[in-house]
Formats: C-alpha cells, structure tokens, sequence
C-alpha cells in the first residue's frame, strides 16, 4: 500500500478538501480500510488493495446494487488504480456495528432485521443471473489492473463469471476446500462432509449472485434499523441454496441461543418469500454454507455471539451445526 494511492482517491473524490484525520477501520481480511474526515467536508471511507481487479469488482458491485436493488450500500464515489493498489473512497454511513449491537436489540428489531436480510438476499437473487458458478470479476479487470486504468464507474461495466462451471461441479469443488481447511476438531466429519458435496442436489441450480460475507457483521444499524450492508469483495455466482444457508447460519445461528431461532429463521424466511419463493436448501447446500464459516481468511476459527465465545465453545458451535447439516435437506 502506498500513500500515493490515498492521494489520488482524496484528490478525485474531495479535491482541495483539508484532512482532519485518517483512522484505520478494522474490516476486511484482504485490503486496507481508513476514514478519512475532513474540516469542512462529508467524511469518507477508502479502501486499498493489493489486487486492484478486488476493488473494480467491488465498485462495481456496489453500483449495480445500488441501482437494481433497495439493499442500503454506499454508493462508491471513485476507484481507481495508483502503482498497483486499487483503491475505493466510499461515503461514511452512520450506524453502529450491528455485530455488537445485534444482542441489544429487543425481539422485534431482531426479527425485523432477519427479515431485512430475507428479503434483500432474494432481491439480489433476482437481481443478479448468471449462466454459469465461480468467482465474478468486472469485464476486462480480471487480469489484476496493474496500471492505471479507466475508472469502471460511469461506464457500463458488468460482471460475468471467471472461468465457470456447472452447479454441481462448483458445489464439490467449493465445499471440500472448506472442508479441507477445517481444523483437527473435524476430522471424525471430513469425510462425511465430502460424500456430502458429491451428491446432486435436485433442486433448482440456476447460478446467482452469492455475497460471500452477507451478514450483520459487516453492516451497521441505527434506530433499530440497518442503515448500510458493507464489505461486498470476492462475490461469488452459486446455487442460491448456498448463499440461503450461510446467510441464515450468519444471521440467525450466530447471536442467540437455539431455543431463540426459530421466530429470527421464521422472519428470514418470510423476507424472502416476500420477494421470492424459497428454494430447497439441500444437505449438500447447507453443509458446505457452514463449512466456509467455520474459519476466516486466515484459517483462525470464526467465533460465534457476542461477546465472542472462546475457540472451544466456537469449535462446539460449528461442530453441531455440520452433523445438523449433515442430518437432514432442511430444517
């Protein structure tokens, strides 16, 4: 990373504006993300990158939602390339981390947030169709956008998939990377999750957009109320059975005690259904959805609620899932 690229992003986003600060922010496994605020301007967010077609992709996603769908994003203000960093100024959204505040809501604002993020992620099912699975990349950014380049904001840039397959065979190859990257606490499952990925699942395959981190940590909320979904890099064209199943473990599973799901699954549930009908989610679907979580980037175990519980209790937690995955279609 280098202070060039923040330069230029600061110069094309809020030209002649004087800094009052720069402040790290903690979100992203993968990039660089600073606040920037100003004496006399709106403040900002900016990304970085070490693999500028991320942020291309990313900029380009948020447009699209933003144009396609009502899932409250930042509208990017600028991206760029500078030395090979890609960068990405956003606008700062006022809200608080609903990972933290997720278990201060009272019972109706979590069920109204379930329900948001039902019917958002059906949205952006329908909203976004592709003919085949992998990894999506903005057209012609794909080879990494080393040099400067011409902005993908303002033009028609769209996203297509790199290198596709077909459903089941993005199916297997997903879910046993996963299950290869689970720690020793699983081995008594790895196998079963593998025979898992082989099945073919019956229901519908039609690839659409998977949101790889689709959850309330990475949004924020104020007055009860998601105010902002942040974080879209490395989106993903997949059976939509995949990205339902994650989802729901992210935003249903992860704060509450079990015997306190089902009313957040029900309002999940029923926010798709309001924009779209629910697809089975299959054994395969769900097993993998949860196998992709149970480490981040890094390959460290996610911790689930908040407060965090410690590893132990988070390999417990993953661990119950998989053999409820691995037990039945649907729940």
């Amino acid at each position: 990373m280098n202070d060039a690229a923040l330069d230029r992003a600061l110069a094309e986003t809020r030209p002649g504006a004087a800094v009052a600060s720069v402040e790290p922010l903690g979100r992203g496994n993968r990039k660089r993300t600073e606040v920037v605020r100003f004496e006399s301007a709106a403040p900002v967010v900016v990304q970085f990158s070490a693999t500028p077609a991320a942020t291309r992709t990313e900029a380009a996603l948020l447009t699209a939602v933003g144009e396609r769908t009502t899932v409250p994003v930042p509208r990017p203000l600028g991206e760029g390339v500078v030395d090979g960093t890609g960068w990405l100024v956003t606008p700062l959204v006022d809200g608080r981390d609903l990972h933290e505040a997720f278990v201060d809501l009272g019972p109706a604002d979590r069920r109204g947030v379930a329900r948001a993020f039902g019917r958002w992620l059906a949205a952006l099912h329908e909203a976004f169709r592709f003919s085949g699975c992998g990894r999506l990349a903005v057209d012609g950014a794909a080879g990494g956008g080393a040099t400067d380049a011409e902005s993908v904001l303002g033009r028609d840039a769209s996203l297509s998939v790199r290198d596709p397959v077909g459903a089941d065979e993005w199916l297997r190859r997903f879910g046993e990377r996963h299950a290869d990257r689970l720690p020793e606490e699983f081995d008594g499952l790895r196998a079963r999750l593998r025979d898992a990925f082989r099945e073919s699942p019956a229901s519908d395959a039609e690839p659409r957009l998977f949101p790889w981190d689709f959850r309330p940590g990475n949004a924020l909320v104020a007055d009860g109320a998601v105010t902002a979904v942040l974080d879209w890099e490395a989106p993903l064209a997949a059976p939509r059975g995949v990205s339902i199943a994650k989802t729901e473990y992210l935003v249903v599973d992860w704060y509450v005690p079990v015997a306190e799901t089902e009313p957040l699954r029900r309002s999940f549930r029923d926010g798709y259904e309001s924009v779209a009908p629910l697809p089975r989610v299959e054994r395969a679907h769900r097993a993998a959805a949860v196998a992709s979580a149970v480490v981040d980037g890094d390959g460290v175990v996610t911790n689930p609620r908040y407060p965090p519980v410690d590893r132990d209790a988070a390999v417990e937690f993953h661990g119950r899932a998989l053999r409820r995955a691995l037990g039945a279609s649907d729940e």
